[in-house]
């Protein structure tokens, strides 16, 4: 890891905590760097893009730790939708401290300028599920399962915000009926492929966009 991925990352787990208060931008970045004894210097040129780059780039860290961790997982003898289950589980639950954060992040987002990097964030998630489970789809199978995931896991997300059940206990058995109903429909597949198929769907144009 490079000094600079590293330096980005303790900050982002650091300025997280101050988001509640300080909202997604420099006075966190700046609480945080006073928690880590950082020059402020090297704060600065740290996420340049302001607070939506702090948002794009904890997201995506939040993606790879949510890989890692499945990897290092038992999942022996569960089947495809428990698999998918527990990708979603380990991505929420790492964050559970840090709900009013990820709150504050889907408000600026949800904003229309923002739109494009949304979609964008929310397939990389998606694709990165599905790559943690070792997903060697093609053609429409590998849009459609994305599609159908990202309906789940935007609702998901949206309820575990929310959510005051011990252990987000609520939120899982939201997540396993959404998971059954996209299992009921394997039509739905079908119809969604040859969609896929025939049109520049927006996932397949965000899967030619540049990591940055």
């Amino acid at each position: 890891m490079t000094d600079s991925k590293a330096l980005r990352e303790k900050l982002i787990d650091a300025a997280i905590a101050h988001v509640p208060f300080d909202g997604w931008g420099d006075k966190a970045l700046a609480a945080a760097a006073r928690d880590q004894g950082i020059d402020p210097a090297l704060v600065h040129n740290a996420f340049p893009g302001g607070g939506i780059e702090m948002i794009e780039f904890h997201s995506r860290l939040a993606d790879r730790r949510m890989v890692a961790d499945f990897e290092q997982a038992d999942t022996t003898g569960l089947k495809l939708r428990e698999k998918v289950a527990l990708a979603v589980r380990l991505r929420l639950s790492a964050n559970t401290a840090n709900r009013e954060a990820i709150r504050r992040a889907l408000t600026i987002l949800a904003l229309p300028l923002h739109a494009a990097l949304a979609a964008r964030l929310l397939y990389r998630t998606v694709d990165a599920i599905w790559y943690g489970l070792g997903d060697k789809s093609t053609d429409y199978n590998f849009y459609t399962k994305r599609v159908l995931l990202a309906g789940v896991y935007s609702a998901t997300l949206l309820y575990w915000i929310n959510d005051k059940s011990a252990e987000s206990a609520e939120t899982w058995a939201f997540l396993d009926r959404r998971i059954a109903e996209v299992m009921l429909i394997p039509q739905a597949m079908g119809r969604l492929g040859k969609l896929a198929g025939k049109l520049p769907g927006p996932f397949r144009l965000l899967r030619r966009c540049p990591a940055r």
